[in-house]
């Protein structure tokens, strides 16, 4: 049952996670040296990770119930990204040298809200599920 909705929204969660990460800097430090993701190891680890999740959380399809419990795990690397780069924000923001943001900062945005679609959509389908099975 690959062709879900959430399999469309789990496959563009993976894409931000995996993908947008080459191409939006996270900020930018003096003389205009652009930081990625990939430039800091613990953050392109965590963006693999969460990655990974939405690929292992695709192939889970036959289990519902893991399938949203990989979603949720994953929703939770992303906020620890976007806490991450709060904090990092909050701190570079105080030094003279550094003065530009990148967009990168919000792709742990865009994957938590295609991952909180696609929970939507799976518990969707449990429910959808459970009430035939009471007809029975």
């Amino acid at each position: 049952m690959l062709q879900r909705i959430q399999t469309i929204y789990l496959i563009i969660a993976a894409g931000v996670s995996a993908g947008l990460i080459y191409v939006f800097e996270l900020w930018i430090i003096s003389q205009d040296v652009k930081v990625f993701a990939n430039n800091i190891n613990y953050v392109f680890a965590a963006f693999l990770a969460s990655a990974l999740l939405s690929i292992i959380s695709i192939f889970r399809y036959k289990n519902r119930k893991s399938q949203f419990m990989l979603g949720r795990l994953n929703i939770i690397l992303n906020f620890f990204l976007l806490g991450f780069f709060v904090y990092q924000s909050l701190n570079v923001s105080g030094e003279t040298a550094v003065s530009e943001k990148g967009i990168g900062m919000l792709l742990p945005i865009i994957s938590i809200v295609f991952l909180a679609l696609a929970n939507k959509a799976i518990k969707k389908d449990e429910d959808l599920v459970k009430s035939v099975d009471r007809l029975r």
